[in-house]
């Protein structure tokens, strides 16, 4: 499974988990709420729902308003199905929040995690966050010594154009910063004191957060027309 396509069945878990959904709400959340999946085709998204069903994660079931399925059926269409999180996909995506491996430091998949801190421990999202934090001062340290190289040799633009990308890794590490220390002061997003985990209605908050979650594209791609069977 590539890293990619490993990030939108996290996604799509995490959203079944709140409640099943037909196939265009969940279009509609991914691009809405997780900003990292706006540069997704939307193609990808049955593939991925038709592998997680055969996995057993995801059950289908036809919709529920019995006059949704009687005009779908007056029109010759099927009614539209709807995603359901088995025990065993509910399972398999705390197995998944659990991870604090290398890949939930990257651009995109730490955005996936961030969205999902809510129903994530609060050790785990410590982990990540010193993960992220550390990557990026890496990054940091990279972009540095190659402006300090490089400097002389580039026009105004292109060294203004490095220097807005270091200011916008610095803002992040500022960031990162201040949520882990309010993590280890056992304070949520909003500076109250709170258990161990999130919320569940803290889930997709990130307004809180200066800046601009990482995302793997800023144009949203035009809506689709609603698809009949899903």
């Amino acid at each position: 499974m590539s890293r990619r396509s490993g990030i939108l069945e996290f996604a799509v878990l995490g959203l079944l988990r709140e409640s099943p959904m037909h196939g265009y709400e969940l279009r509609k959340r991914l691009n809405t709420s997780l900003g990292v999946f706006r540069a997704f085709s939307y193609g990808t998204l049955y593939p991925c729902l038709k592998t997680l069903v055969a996995n057993g994660w995801l059950i289908e079931e036809p919709g529920h308003a019995p006059e949704d399925a009687l005009a779908a059926s007056l029109a010759g269409r099927r009614a539209k199905i709807v995603y359901r999180l088995t025990a065993e996909g509910k399972e398999h995506f705390e197995d998944l929040l659990s991870q604090t491996g290398p890949d939930s430091y990257e651009d995109e998949h730490f955005a996936a995690r961030f969205a999902f801190f809510g129903q994530t421990s609060r050790d785990v999202r410590v982990r990540v966050l010193e993960g992220r934090r550390s990557r990026l001062e890496d990054r940091l340290d990279k972009m540095r010594v190659s402006f300090a190289r490089t400097r002389e040799r580039l026009d105004d633009y292109t060294l203004e154009l490095q220097r807005h990308g270091m200011e916008s890794v610095e803002r992040e590490v500022r960031w990162l910063n201040e949520l882990i220390e309010s993590e280890r002061a056992g304070r949520d997003l909003k500076g109250s004191a709170s258990g161990g985990s999130a919320q569940p209605s803290q889930q997709n908050n990130t307004s809180g957060a200066p800046g601009n979650l990482p995302r793997s594209g800023d144009t949203p791609r035009p809506d689709t027309p609603d698809d009949t069977t899903t």
